[in-house]
Order: structure tokens, then C-alpha cells, then sequence
């Protein structure tokens, strides 16, 4: 009962030092606040763009790997620059790729056929940021997407173009009002007329990407009304079992490399990437971001460390006389070492909070731009609550120690 009193004397001294040399204080706790924040803040933003990441490519499914065109590659040797210019991936080649991998897969086919489309119905229209995809009757296995209304398409409408739709979630809450059912109303995408025939589940944004504002259209109609020049096709493949992905992107790198004609000494001339591929490759690269904060941090808190150690030993000049004082009053070493440690202990901990509460704000601002939920870092909190602890006691124990050796008769005498 005695230690616990003497712990709470001790905490109640240490506020009303505190109070006493507000100013230093607030300095002291700021220099702390920006290290902590700085570490904080850059870790949860970090934490958000993974999150918002994984929540795109969860949309496709972990056991999904996809086969696009690879884009120019440019190299230096020599002191010279070249560029290679890889092919599109054609429709015919993406088409045999489909009949012939026989790997036990869903394989689809798509192609991006406009990302600024604007779509009508009646008096109602979006916002010319609609994107269009050519795709096939297995598009909506392999992207992880499901249909809440209405279907799919069909082998039969895939093969002969048919003017059919399947629409994103805000589309058809944008264009068909008061809970009107979009299936089977007609809507136009430039001067072409489409019959609804499902609606997507929605799923949010993630990355500036969403399947709410996309209209899927079957591949071959878009290749006959929505033709580019050099036009790219895409290929999904999903295999049946989540554990031969390797075995089956291993066979499909083969296949798709006798298909483009691909010599024996020649790299592929095309990109196979795993769904969970660009996370990982996210984590490695944002692990040296991580590692700069923490040195952000260190350096920050190095400086406050300085800082706090000053105040510290300006306050044990300052009270020599009240330390005098206390120690003719029974206060042995020990209550006196104590009384400054957990003094400096209160002004890190407070910078801390701050820090640690600013760090959170400022890196879920990344929230807003990717509509991912609100992040508490609990590891870097309890990161940053541990570093605050041990700079304080750090900074602390220097005018602690010199606090409990004062002789009480020269403290007295002190002015």
C-alpha cells in the first residue's frame, strides 16, 4: 500500500513539473510526436496500398495466373540504348491457347475494348468513365466476380457476337432508377444498342479499379464494333486444383511458346503473372520504405532524446533545493531516482500518443483515394509505444541518477 502511495506522489510530482516548464515540454513532446508519426504515418500507408491490393486481387482468386502482352523492353549495353518491341497477343493465338491447353482449367479470353465509354438508357447516362471488355463465356470464373442478376453469357452469343450485356453494380444504379430491374431493358454504348442480361455483384474499389462501372460485352462483338489497331487479347487460367498453379503455368508457358513461335534460345516474348504475384512484389519493395521510416524515426527520436535529457537536467538544477527537501523529509535515493524517471517517462509517452495518433490519420488519408477500410497498425503502435518508453528512459536516467546522489545538506543551502 505504501509503494503503490509513493508511486502515485510520484506521478502527480512528475505532472506538476511538467506543467512547470510547459514550453521545454511541448518542444520535447513535438520532436517526439514527428518522429513517431513519421514512422507511423509512412507504415500505415503502406499497410493501406497492400490491403487496397490484395482486395483487387482477391477479385481474381489466388489459384488465377494471366497471359498478356509484354511491353517494350528497353535495355542498356554499350553505351547504347535499345528498345524491343514485343507483339500483341492476336485473337487467333489467344483462341488456340484455349482449345488447346488441356491442363484440368478454366481458361477465358478478353480484351479491353474502351475505358471511357459512356452508357445510356432513356434519358439516363454515366460518366464517360465506363470501361468495356470483349469477353468470353468463362470471363466471370476466372475474375472472381459473380452475377446478382440475370446470367452470363452464353457459348452460343460468345460465337456469333450477339448485342448482349452484362453491367457493373453503379451502372445500374445510375441508369435504372427506383429499384428498376435493368434485365432484359436495352441501353446504348456509343451507336451500338445492347440487350442487359446480368448485373455484376458489387464488389468496391480497390486501386482506382472496379467491376461496378465496367460492361462486359462478348468478345467477338467487340472485335467487329470496337476494333483497334494492334489490339491485345488477355488470357485467365484458373486451375481446377489450387495446388498445381505452378504445374499448370509451367505447361501454359510451353504451349503459349509454340503457339507465338518462340525459339528454343529466345525469352518469351509475353508475360505470365500470378494473382498474387504483384503482392509480393509490393511487400519487397515497400519493406526498404518501412526500413527508411524506421530510420525516420530513429534519427527523430535521437534528437528528442537530446532534447528530453536537457530538460531533465535544467529540472534537477532547478529543484535542487525541493530534492534537499525531500530527502530531510525521509525520500531515499530510490524515490528520488524514480520521481525524475517516471517524469521523463510521462513526456515520452505523451509524445508517443500523439505521434501515434497523428501517424494514423495521416496514413489513412491513402484510405480515401482507395476506398479501403480505416487501418489501426497495432504492431507499429506497439512499435512506436516502445521506443517512446526506452528514449525516455534513455534521456531520463542520466539526471535521475544525478537527482538521487545530491547531498541533502548542499541541496538545502542550494539557491
Amino acid at each position: 500500500m505504501a509503494q503503490k502511495h509513493i508511486i502515485v506522489e510520484n506521478f502527480r510530482i512528475s505532472l506538476n513539473a511538467i506543467r512547470g516548464s510547459l514550453l521545454r515540454t511541448i518542444l520535447t513532446v513535438s520532436i517526439i510526436a514527428f518522429g513517431i508519426m513519421a514512422l507511423v504515418g509512412i507504415s500505415t500507408a503502406i499497410d493501406a496500398l497492400e490491403k487496397s491490393l490484395g482486395d483487387n486481387l482477391m477479385m481474381m482468386g489466388s489459384n488465377t495466373f494471366t497471359i498478356k502482352n509484354r511491353s517494350m523492353n528497353v535495355q542498356m549495353g554499350h553505351n547504347r540504348q535499345r528498345a524491343k518491341y514485343y507483339e500483341p497477343i492476336k485473337f487467333r493465338e489467344a483462341m488456340d491457347f484455349k482449345e488447346q491447353f488441356n491442363f484440368p482449367a478454366t481458361v477465358s479470353v478478353f480484351t479491353q475494348a474502351s475505358w471511357t465509354a459512356t452508357i445510356k438508357f432513356e434519358s439516363e447516362k454515366t460518366n464517360p468513365n465506363s470501361q468495356i471488355i470483349g469477353t468470353d463465356e468463362n470471363y466471370m470464373a476466372t475474375s472472381g466476380n459473380e452475377i446478382s442478376k440475370g446470367r452470363t453469357f452464353s457459348e452460343h452469343e460468345v460465337y456469333y457476337g450477339s448485342h448482349v450485356a452484362i453491367i457493373g453494380s453503379e451502372i445500374a444504379k445510375t441508369l435504372f432508377k427506383n429499384g428498376q430491374d435493368p434485365i432484359g431493358k436495352i441501353i446504348s454504348i456509343g451507336a451500338g444498342k445492347y440487350k442487359v442480361i446480368g448485373v455484376v455483384e458489387e464488389k468496391g474499389t480497390g486501386m482506382g479499379f472496379t467491376p461496378d462501372r465496367q460492361v462486359l460485352l462478348p468478345i467477338t462483338n467487340v472485335r467487329q464494333y470496337f476494333s483497334q489497331p494492334n489490339m491485345s487479347f488477355t488470357i485467365n487460367v484458373m486451375p481446377t486444383d489450387a495446388q498445381s498453379v505452378d504445374a499448370a503455368l509451367g505447361e501454359a508457358t510451353g504451349l503459349f511458346r509454340v503457339i507465338r513461335q518462340n525459339k528454343l534460345q529466345e525469352e518469351n516474348d509475353f508475360d505470365i503473372t500470378k494473382s498474387d504475384q504483384l503482392l509480393k512484389m509490393l511487400a519487397e519493395n515497400t519493406a526498404s520504405i518501412k526500413f527508411a521510416a524506421l530510420i525516420i524515426g530513429f534519427i527523430t527520436l535521437f534528437g528528442a532524446a537530446i532534447g528530453l535529457m536537457n530538460i531533465m537536467l535544467v529540472s534537477v538544477s532547478e529543484r535542487t533545493r525541493e530534492i534537499g527537501i525531500r530527502k530531510s523529509l525521509g525520500a531515499n535515493k530510490i524515490t528520488i531516482r524514480n520521481q525524475f524517471l517516471v517524469e521523463s517517462i510521462v513526456i515520452g509517452q505523451l509524445g508517443g500518443l500523439f505521434g501515434i495518433v497523428l501517424g494514423i490519420l495521416a496514413g489513412n488519408i491513402v484510405t480515401l483515394f482507395t476506398e479501403t477500410s480505416f487501418i489501426v497498425p497495432w504492431a507499429w503502435i506497439l512499435i512506436g509505444v516502445l521506443l517512446c518508453f526506452g528514449v525516455a528512459l534513455l534521456s531520463g536516467i542520466l539526471p535521475a541518477l544525478k537527482a538521487a546522489k545530491l547531498d541533502p545538506i548542499e541541496s538545502l543551502r542550494y539557491e
